[in-house]
Formats: C-alpha cells, sequence, structure tokens
C-alpha cells in the first residue's frame, strides 16, 4: 500500500502495528482502574493474521484470551497532527482481535511480546471501511464466543476515554505514522478465555452508515510441542491472573465457599455418616448417597466442603482440544483450597483411573481435606499411603483417557448417583460417603450427636441384661431415666 493510496487493501506487512491498553469506560470499570493518559505496546507484522485462520495457544498454558477491537489503518502519512486533523490520516477501519497468552505475562515484564507478539494474534478483516464514510464516534464492535455475544459497545465518546483522534494525534508526536501502520484501539469489557475447540468472531460495523467489516473468524487449536526451560522463562499462572484474563472470579471458577466453622467440622467428624444420614433423612434429604464408593485405605474419615470436577465420556476429538495442556482436571487440583474436598464425576465408569499419586499429592500439599471419585484411582497402593482421605470405586491402571475428557470445574455435577454442588458438606467414612446441604449440617450434625449418645447408654443398658422392649426405642419410663442421668 503505498503513500496516499486508498484502494482498501490489508497490508500484508505493515510498518508498525500499535496497541492500546485501556481505552473503553467499560473496560475500566470492569479492571478497577481509569488511565489518565492513554499507553501502547508494539505487536511484531508476523502477528498479523487473515480472517477463518487458526490461532495456537501453546501447549502446557491455559489463559489465551480474546479481545475484539476496532483496527485503524493509517492511510497518510501522520507525523506531529492535531487532533482536529488526526482523523484525515486514517484510511480504514476494519475488526481485529488482539489475543493474549496471560500465562506470559509475568515472563515478558511488561513488553507484550511474547504474550501477545506470537505469530497469529493479531488477526484482522475480513473487510475494510472507508474513514471517510464513518464518524469515529459512530462506529460499534462486537465479539462472540461459539456464537454467543461477549463484547458490544460503541465508541461513542461516552463510551470512551481516549477517542480514536487522541490516539492518533498522541502517537504522532512520538513516531511517524505511515500508510499501512496499524492501531489496534483497545477493547472494551467482556473480553475472556479461549479454549481450544472455540470460534472467536468479531464484527466493527457502522450502523447509520449501513457499512461493516464482517465477521473476523479465528478458530481456537491447541498447539503441540513445550517451552525449552533452558531458553527462557516457563509459562506460570496463578489466581490473580486467572481473574483478570476471564474477567471476574466468578468466571475463572475461583469462587470461595465458605469455608467449615471449625466447631462444626469436629462435630461432623465425631459423627458416623449412618446417624447423620438418618437425621437428612428425616429432614426430607433422601437422595444424598455418593454410591459404590469406599476409602482406600478403612478406617478413613473425610470432612471437607465440596470442591467440583466434571469429566465427559471419551470422545477423541474432545479429548484433543480439551484433555492435553492445563486441562479443567490440572487446573482444579492445582487450586483446591484448604479443607475442600475435590468431588469428581466419572459417570460410575470403575475401569479408567480418574487420578493418580502425583495429582494426589498436589491436592495434599494445597491441604485438600479429601478426593472422592466414583471412577477408580491409578497409584492406588501409592495414593492410599499418603493419608489423604481418597474414596473411589477402587483402584485401575488405566490412564484417563481411556474412558473420559477433563470437561469443567466449579459446576454442578453427579457423583455416584448424587447431585453435588461447589460448597456442599461432604462426609465419609467406612459405611460410605453423604452429601450434606449447608444449611442442614448444623442442624442435622447435633441431631445425629445427641441420638449417638442416647444409642450409647441403650446399648449400656442392654450390655448391664436390660430387655430391648420398651428399651429400643425408649418408652416414657426409659427416657426419664435417661435424662436423669444425663443431668448429672
Amino acid at each position: 500500500m503505498g503513500t496516499d493510496n486508498r484502494t482498501g487493501a490489508l497490508p500484508a506487512e505493515p510498518g508498525k502495528i500499535i496497541a492500546v491498553h485501556l481505552s473503553y469506560e467499560s473496560r475500566a470499570a470492569q479492571r478497577g482502574r481509569r488511565p489518565k493518559h492513554p499507553s501502547y505496546f508494539l505487536k511484531p507484522a508476523s502477528s498479523l493474521a487473515a480472517s477463518g485462520t487458526e490461532v495456537a495457544r501453546p501447549a502446557g498454558t491455559e489463559l489465551l484470551a480474546f479481545e475484539g477491537e476496532v483496527a485503524l489503518v493509517i492511510g497518510t502519512t501522520a507525523s506531529r497532527v492535531t487532533r482536529d486533523d488526526a482523523w484525515s490520516h486514517v484510511g480504514w477501519v476494519t475488526a481485529a482481535n488482539d489475543f493474549g497468552l496471560y500465562d506470559l505475562r509475568t515472563a515478558d515484564k511488561g513488553s507484550n511480546l511474547r504474550n501477545k507478539g506470537r505469530d497469529g494474534y493479531t488477526p484482522m478483516g475480513p473487510g475494510l471501511i472507508d474513514a471517510r464514510k464513518v464518524s469515529p464516534d459512530a462506529l460499534r464492535v462486537r465479539t462472540w464466543r461459539n456464537g454467543a455475544l461477549a463484547q458490544d459497545d460503541t465508541t461513542s465518546d461516552d463510551r470512551m476515554i481516549f477517542p480514536f483522534a487522541q490516539l492518533v494525534a498522541d502517537l504522532s508526536q512520538h513516531v511517524t505514522l505511515e500508510p499501512g501502520d496499524v492501531i489496534v484501539t483497545g477493547t472494551p469489557a467482556g473480553s475472556s478465555v479461549a479454549l481450544p475447540g472455540d470460534t472467536i468472531e468479531v464484527e466493527v460495523d457502522a450502523p447509520a452508515a449501513g457499512l461493516t467489516t464482517g465477521r473476523l473468524v479465528s478458530h481456537i487449536v491447541e498447539a503441540s510441542g513445550s517451552f525449552d526451560p533452558e531458553l527462557g522463562s516457563l509459562p506460570s499462572m496463578d489466581d490473580a491472573q486467572r481473574e483478570e484474563a476471564w474477567g471476574s472470579r466468578e468466571a475463572a471458577g475461583l469462587v470461595d465457599a465458605p469455608a467449615i466453622d471449625p466447631e462444626l467440622r469436629a462435630k461432623l467428624e465425631a459423627c458416623p455418616v449412618a446417624g447423620l444420614s438418618q437425621q437428612l433423612r428425616q429432614r426430607g434429604i433422601r437422595s444424598c448417597f455418593i454410591d459404590g464408593v469406599r476409602p482406600l485405605t478403612p478406617g478413613t474419615k473425610l470432612v471437607g466442603a465440596a470442591r467440583t470436577l466434571r469429566f465427559v465420556p471419551l470422545r477423541e476429538d474432545l479429548f484433543a482440544s480439551h484433555g492435553g495442556g492445563y486441562n479443567a482436571q490440572k487446573r482444579c487440583f492445582d487450586s483446591v483450597r484448604e479443607g475442600e474436598v475435590i468431588v469428581i464425576e466419572a459417570r460410575g465408569e470403575r475401569e479408567t483411573g480418574t487420578l493418580g499419586d502425583i495429582l494426589a499429592l498436589r491436592a495434599q500439599a494445597r491441604g485438600a481435606a479429601g478426593i472422592v471419585t466414583d471412577g477408580g484411582v491409578r497409584d492406588s497402593a501409592i495414593v492410599a499411603g499418603f493419608g489423604l482421605p481418597v474414596f473411589a470405586q477402587g483402584g485401575h491402571p488405566a490412564v484417563l483417557g481411556r474412558r473420559h475428557v477433563p470437561w469443567e470445574h466449579d459446576v454442578t455435577i453427579a457423583c455416584g448417583g448424587a447431585a453435588v454442588q461447589p460448597g456442599d458438606v461432604i462426609v465419609g467414612d467406612d459405611d460410605g460417603v453423604i452429601v450434606v446441604p449447608r444449611g442442614l449440617a448444623e442442624e442435622a450434625v447435633n441431631a445425629a450427636l445427641a441420638k449417638e449418645a442416647e444409642d450409647e447408654w441403650i446399648a449400656e443398658q442392654v450390655k448391664r441384661g436390660a430387655p430391648v422392649d420398651g428399651l429400643f426405642p425408649m418408652n416414657a419410663s426409659w427416657r426419664e431415666k435417661f435424662e436423669r442421668e444425663a443431668e448429672r
């Protein structure tokens, strides 16, 4: 594209791709900060990609974020131009997706080179809107993830922190903007994480003028290979990065279930599952049993708040997109909190492992209260020796991919025929495992412990030779005697 040429073709090799950090009011509100002045970073020309191409998430990473944006293509040279004159140097408007890999932000130390500069991480197109035919404050940008609208905002003055003319004029104070250069103008609220198998679409239009770029389409795939630690920093992530990439703690699966009160936990640890289940039944909760699971180590007691993980049946294409890298299973085990029980939905499929020694060690290191799976456990003898309460269908040597695809975590699941929600109270012993609704836990355990005290007293009377008739259950005479002795 030559100087002053407005043929409308996207440059194959723009001299510069300049990206704006933050320019939408909605995004600033989402992030909780509003900059006073615009700031920028450079993206390599090799990051440019066309509509319909694949965007690769490297193996071992999890936080590939999409950001639908308006891209400005410079039409005529701009050097130290005024704000009033700035828009006349913009040749075209198009759609862009400023993909970024949050796993590499720490390694970049602010440069965004590895995070946002990877090959194919700036798809643009497919069409161009002639900038002379639209007003810079009358554009709209929308983004869809798998057909669901994720971002929808306009460039009106009340929506922008920094209008486009200001960006062009400001940049021209420092660098000469040449024909074919691209300014990627920042993203509104709603950007989030794209997973392998997802399709992300971005469209920029000018509704009043009836003009559109068409939808810019990107297909997310999982890349093979790994990073060489001898060449540079490895990907790293934490909950703060996850929250920012997904857009909220809730979207990132970081919603903290209230911890079980220590006093309540002590009562639950002292209460047998059989007695507790009886009290739930009396309160209308009959479907509380996780059937088919037993402790790997007999005599184990389990108490904790549920942290859920769901597997779906094996389908090879889904395993290719969701089974590798930092998948849902690894994310769950890596983020389990102290006192939580990882509860796994494996559809009762016992002929494959759903975890092994490494993941069990990770859960133990994180302070997990235990693990419940209605599937199998690999390395079961080793896992049993860790001292971490694990309840399962039994041991099995097969790897996860024989039957399962790790799909999602922190959602309502079905484990052993029981519905389990994040934060439910999980209690297990040699009789099995039950799910206790959080709101009933205190009442049920108090009643169960009181009943246990009664049963122990009755057992003592039977040992002394008392007949069970009238004693079990207690008639008025026996109950009066029991209450009299309990008061002493």
